[in-house]
């Protein structure tokens, strides 16, 4: 039986075969990353320096061209001189893999107000090149909505896949037919409303000016502080058109990040400053919308609840046994749910 140190070794020599064909040029290491669950990423040492190998994950379940749109978003902001991101040096559809530039740099842990300044940047240099030559070809960000009625289809197509297994799971089932369930009927009813006291229809799209090119899962769980202090971003595997109420209220809700109160309240004025002009109706939608995102996270939130989502995401939990982990995520639901309850009419509630 081959030992998992002898694994590791042979996964290393295929990912240097690999490299050097990638990129025509000796791969002199190999050093495996330690990161999210989603993707292997590899530190290869070359003759030029240091580069970044990215393989995508490739599941049955989710038909998601990861590479494809994060290849694709690098090489347009990378045309237009966007330096906060990677560039791509090569890809091979074939290996699902892609050598993007190597970005020396620490997870940020603690953001501060000139972290998310340099977020805030990103959002305006992607609202700028919205208009850019090329823009117009890229493909809509994963999970983007561009309606209200969108928000709350998705939110109930969300809702049935989980319905489907819950019959398993007694407390689970329990929290999304007493709480969740009326909770979306709740704040759907007040999200029409909300959008006929606007003068905005609820099913209408909104149009391509409306719209803003976004990184879609954007957050500080997706950067590296380089040396200099500044911020790189480093994940676009759902890149693409999106409502700029949505990339906003996911920034403000994501559970990937801990943010005070000041730090979401400067996010939340910084980017009204970037969409509000452009967007006319962007503080409306945004204030009707962000309650049905918060639910969305609700689910997303137990996702692990899916069998093929525990058999990729185990490895992330160090040994956890399931059980516990669901019903902590359960527990994370829970007080998403009750916040949003308690806050849906007032507006969003940042503390």
């Amino acid at each position: 039986m081959r030992t998992n140190l002898a694994l590791q070794q042979q996964d290393i020599d295929a990912v240097s075969v690999t490299a050097g064909i990638l990129l025509d040029s000796p791969v002199l290491s190999v050093e495996p990353v330690l990161g999210g669950g989603n993707n292997r990423v590899y530190r290869l040492q070359t003759a030029n320096g240091p580069v970044a190998l990215k393989f995508y994950p490739r599941h049955r379940e989710d038909v998601r061209d990861r590479q494809g749109a994060e290849v694709s978003a690098l090489k347009f902001l990378s045309r237009y001189s966007v330096s906060q991101v990677p560039e791509v040096l090569a890809e091979s559809r074939e290996a699902g893999c892609a050598a993007l530039t190597w970005i020396d740099g620490g997870r940020v842990s603690e953001p501060a107000a000139r972290d998310v300044d340099d977020a805030l940047r990103l959002l305006a240099e992607l609202r700028a090149l919205s208009e850019a030559h090329g823009a117009d070809v890229l493909r809509d960000a994963s999970a983007a909505t561009f309606s209200g009625a969108q928000v709350v289809a998705q939110i109930e197509a969300r809702l049935a896949r989980i319905r489907g297994i819950a019959d398993q799971h007694p407390e689970l089932n329990q929290f999304l037919r007493k709480q969740l369930s009326p909770a979306l009927q709740k704040m759907g009813a007040w999200a029409r409303r909300a959008y006929a006291q606007a003068g905005i229809d609820f099913e209408l799209e909104l149009g391509p000016n409306e719209r803003t090119l976004s990184p879609s899962d954007f957050g500080f769980h997706n950067t590296l502080r380089r040396t200099n202090g500044r911020l790189a971003f480093v994940d676009f595997e759902y890149f693409g058109w999106d409502d700029p109420a949505k990339l906003v209220s996911d920034f403000l809700l994501h559970p990937g990040m801990t943010l005070t109160p000041t730090l979401k309240q400067r996010f939340l004025a910084g980017a009204s400053a970037v969409f509000g002009d452009r967007h006319g109706d962007f503080t409306a939608r945004f204030m009707a919308l962000y309650p049905l995102y918060g639910l969305c996270w609700c689910l997303i939130m137990l996702n692990e609840y899916f069998p093929e989502r525990w058999l990729r995401r185990a490895v992330n939990f160090k040994g956890e046994a399931k059980e516990a982990v669901q019903a902590r995520q359960l527990a994370r639901s829970r007080v998403l749910l009750q916040k949003m309850v308690e806050t849906y009419e007032s507006g969003p509630d940042l503390g």
